[in-house]
C-alpha cells in the first residue's frame, strides 16, 4: 500500500496536540543527532516545517535565529553539531545539483532540508523523513520514515518509548 504521494506508508505517525509535542519530538530527534544525519522535511505550505526546523535546531544547542532559508537557500548554524538548514522549494533538480548538496549530506553534520520531495533523487539512500499534516489551527500529524538501519532504529525506539 502507498500513501497519496507514492512512498510507503510511515513507520510511524506521532500526534503532536500542538507546538508543545511538536517540540517534543524535536527534541528527541536532536538528542539522537549525529554527524552525517539528514532528515528530510515535507508538508503544504504552512503545516510547520520551519517551526520544527527551529525547535530541531534549539534542542541541537544553537543559539542563534533559525528562519527559513527560502531565499538564502542554506544557512549554516553552530550547535552541538553543525546544524545545516535548507530550503529548496524555489529550487529546480538541476539548480540543487549544481549546489554540491552531499558536502552537506555527508558531512560532520546534521542535514535538515524542507521541501526535500523536490530534490529526491539527490538525497542520500538513508534518510529519515517526515511528513509534517495539519489537523487542526495547533495540531499536526507528523508521518515518520526511517530509511536504512540507523534510522529504522530510530523510529522503532520512538514508537516503543514515545518521546516525553
Amino acid at each position: 500500500m502507498k500513501d497519496n504521494k507514492g512512498n510507503p506508508p510511515a513507520q510511524w505517525v506521532y500526534e503532536a496536540e500542538d507546538l508543545q509535542g511538536t517540540e517534543q519530538l524535536a527534541a528527541a530527534l536532536a538528542k539522537l543527532a549525529l554527524p552525517g544525519t539528514v532528515i528530510a522535511l515535507d508538508g503544504d505550505l504552512g503545516a510547520g516545517k520551519t517551526a520544527f526546523s527551529q525547535l530541531f535546531a534549539k534542542h541541537l544547542g544553537v543559539r542563534d535565529t533559525v528562519n527559513s532559508p527560502t531565499f538564502t537557500l542554506i544557512k549554516e548554524y553552530e550547535g552541538r553539531l553543525p546544524f545545516y538548514h535548507m530550503d529548496v522549494y524555489r529550487l529546480s533538480l538541476d539548480e540543487a545539483d549544481e549546489l554540491g548538496l552531499d558536502e552537506y549530506f555527508y558531512g560532520d553534520g546534521v542535514t535538515l532540508v524542507e521541501w526535500a520531495s523536490l530534490i529526491e533523487e539527490l538525497l542520500p539512500q538513508d534518510v529519515l523523513r517526515i511528513y509534517v499534516e495539519t489537523v487542526s489551527a495547533i495540531g499536526r500529524r507528523m508521518h515518520i520514515k526511517g530509511q536504512g538501519g540507523t534510522y529504522e532504529a530510530w523510529v522503532s525506539a520512538l514508537k516503543e518509548n514515545g518521546v516525553s
